[in-house]
This record gives C-alpha cells, sequence and structure tokens, in this order.
C-alpha cells in the first residue's frame, strides 16, 4: 500500500495550479488499481498535497468537500463550469502526457 500511497501523491503534487485531474486520470497515471483507491489514499494521506484539484469524472467535487474545493480552485483561477458548481475540464484538464509542454519525459523513470 505505501508504493500505491507514493504514486498518487507523486501524481498528485505535480499537477500545476489551476489545472485539474480527475480521479481516474490520477489511477491512470499512477498506476491504482481504480479510482476509488486514489480518493482513499487522499482522504488517509493527501492533507498535505493538493488534493483539491482531484475531482470526480464530471469535474465536480464530492458533496462534502464541495465548499472548500470550489474555494480553494477559484482561488487558483481554475476555469469553473458554466454554473460553477464545477469545473469546466475540457479548459481545466492538466495534460500530464509524457512531452506536454512544462512536462517532464515521464512521471515514474
Amino acid at each position: 500500500m505505501d508504493d500505491l500511497v507514493e504514486r498518487v501523491l507523486e501524481v498528485v503534487e505535480r499537477i500545476p495550479s489551476g489545472r485539474v485531474l480527475s480521479y481516474g486520470d490520477v489511477a491512470e497515471l499512477a498506476p491504482a488499481p481504480t479510482p476509488r483507491d486514489v480518493g482513499q489514499v487522499l482522504r488517509e494521506r493527501g492533507a498535505a498535497a493538493p488534493w483539491w484539484r482531484v475531482l470526480r469524472a464530471d469535474g465536480t467535487p464530492a458533496p462534502h468537500l464541495r465548499d472548500q474545493q470550489l474555494a480553494l480552485l477559484r482561488a487558483e483561477g481554475t476555469p469553473m463550469s458554466p454554473f460553477g458548481e464545477g469545473v469546466d475540464l475540457r479548459r481545466a484538464r492538466w495534460d500530464a502526457a509524457p512531452g506536454a509542454p512544462g512536462e517532464q519525459p515521464s512521471l515514474f523513470d
């Protein structure tokens, strides 16, 4: 489990300010078995990481995190959906693919 925690937190810590990933995106990049595993890691061990930059697949935060998470995202200038209830993933999703502008060649060499 510690290896999974390390991989997930490394991905989350690399998400730039004003950008986001979904739990599924992080699971793919880490890799983690499921998006739920990413959520568990962030809940249990992610307090020091920018956890607010990880959202559900539709760009919305979990209901119990909604107000705090949206406030943190707005403060970073993250592109929000037209009604402000979530993030505009088309504009805010971080392109963590190798070779993307400003990105390292690989997350785990």
